[in-house]
């Protein structure tokens, strides 16, 4: 079996980073909490708060992932891959540099050394087996070319996209209520996943 999972808010939670740094550079009122996509919407309804979102998107992905961590079910998930022989992949659309960072910290390199920090790279997968991409279109077409039997993303776009390949089961990561796309199929944890990934 050859397995494929997004990276971003799939194997790493940025929520209490993307929180605490937007506390610290007083985007949100101190005690505030709330996921990455509160954070988003709250500085996106002020002026000027897409500036300010990607500002903290690049520091977050960049400098400050080691404060990331990973989803509750990733590790048992990899070790069940292990266990049943499948090759595993991430594949990611990952931009080289973050937009408003001043720093131009190379977000590949802090995502691959996130990878090793958490003890996933050769554990689970080898660091060939890694690749992000520069847009949606190249991410979908990395997919195509794995031959897939399973991909895992949070993100609906990728699955409706024209040239997603049909013979993957595609799997959407996520807590939100339906209506979900009727391709793919919607889990909101990763138990979860591997309940449905090794079933048979």
């Amino acid at each position: 079996m050859r397995i494929g999972i997004d990276f971003d808010n799939t194997i790493i939670c940025y929520d209490k980073v993307f929180a605490s740094v937007a506390r610290q550079r007083e985007l949100v009122p101190d005690g505030w909490e709330g996921l990455k996509t509160d954070v988003r919407d709250l500085l996106r309804s002020r002026a000027g708060g897409e500036l300010a979102w990607q500002g903290l998107q690049g520091f977050v992905y960049g400098k400050g992932i080691r404060g990331a961590e990973i989803y509750p079910g990733v590790r048992e998930f990899l070790a069940a891959c292990r266990q049943a022989g499948a090759k595993v992949y991430i594949v990611s659309h990952k931009t080289r540099y973050g937009h408003q960072d001043p720093d131009r910290t190379d977000l590949r390199d802090a995502a691959r050394s996130w990878l090793l920090r958490a003890g996933l790279i050769d554990a689970a997968l080898a660091v060939g087996d890694v690749y992000f991409e520069d847009t949606l279109a190249a991410k979908v077409d990395r997919l195509v070319q794995l031959s897939l039997d399973v991909f895992i993303d949070d993100l609906v776009d990728v699955f409706e996209h024209p040239h997603f390949p049909k013979a993957t089961r595609s799997i959407l990561f996520t807590r939100s209520q339906p209506p979900h796309p009727a391709r793919c199929k919607p889990i909101a944890t990763w138990a979860d996943i591997r309940r449905e990934v090794f079933a048979a």
